[in-house]
């Protein structure tokens, strides 16, 4: 099937690394010119030579912070100078989480929820707020907001919270920005693998004296396909949602946790 994505430019934040720079990859080996975003140069740049390398597409490497509103409209600006438009906004940035067990309700901080919101809710809504205008204007975009599983289960106050109101956000801009041709959904991951995985792996072993692959497989049991899905594996489908393709859906939520959970949503 081809996807339609040749010739399209893509913005996705939170590349460097993880989920973000699996769709910046995938995107870009469907024909896409990709801009990557994230805090961090080094890293920054070192993804984006890799991804250019790999599939002779341009990729161009912004360093942005989503929790700074000048930063994400210069970020926007200067996607759209360097590369000519904006067709396809992916929103990844976001505090990272799973590292370990969540704060009780004593231990949560003003200061930890409100950089969790500040990064990822209004990261997200900010980012789409500077990139809407440019997709109205050629009457044709799409927005993926990458939230996650834990807005279906309970285990996590601020990691539900952030991610019930990203699937909140999600469908109030599909409404608003569907009748402009622009299709906004988002994808709720489980756990994944991802890069730093191994380590996170190797040291639950070590402390449990047991080997990798049983904390692996540990892992995988918490999905119906007893498969731990990985970065690459979550990024097809949100290729998919990029695309011209996946006109018919719009503004729902897309689960890719392998089956996660025992609730039916319907």
């Amino acid at each position: 099937m081809d996807l339609g994505l040749g010739g399209k430019v893509a913005l996705v934040s939170g590349a460097s690394k993880g989920i973000g720079k699996a769709v910046a990859r995938q995107l870009a080996s469907e024909g896409a010119t990709v801009a990557i975003a994230a805090r961090t140069e080094e890293t920054l740049r070192a993804t984006a030579t890799e991804l250019a390398e790999e599939s002779g597409q341009r990729v161009l490497p912004v360093v942005a912070d989503t929790s700074d509103a000048d930063s994400i409209t210069s970020m926007v600006d200067h996607v759209v100078a360097e590369l000519g438009r904006l067709d396809i906004l992916v929103n990844s940035a976001a505090v990272p989480g799973g590292g370990g067990p969540p704060p009780a309700l004593e231990a949560i901080t003003a200061e930890a929820f409100w950089d969790d919101m500040n990064v990822k809710v209004l990261g997200y809504l900010r980012v789409a707020q500077a990139a809407a205008p440019h997709m109205k204007a050629q009457g044709w975009g799409r927005i993926i907001n990458i939230s996650g599983l834990a807005a279906r289960s309970a285990g996590s106050t601020i990691g539900s919270i952030r991610n019930v109101s990203v699937a909140a956000m999600t469908k109030n801009l599909a409404n608003e920005l569907g009748p402009h041709g622009i299709n906004v959904t988002v994808v709720h991951p489980g756990m994944t693998y991802t890069e730093r995985m191994p380590a996170l792996f190797e040291a639950r072993a070590a402390s449990e004296g047991v080997p990798v692959e049983e904390v692996e497989a540990q892992y995988a049991s918490a999905n119906s396909i007893r498969h731990l899905v990985t970065s690459e594996e979550v990024a097809d489908v949100i290729t998919f949602l990029s695309s011209p393709r996946s006109i018919a859906i719009n503004g729902d939520a897309i689960a890719v946790g392998g089956g996660a959970g025992t609730a039916i949503h319907y």
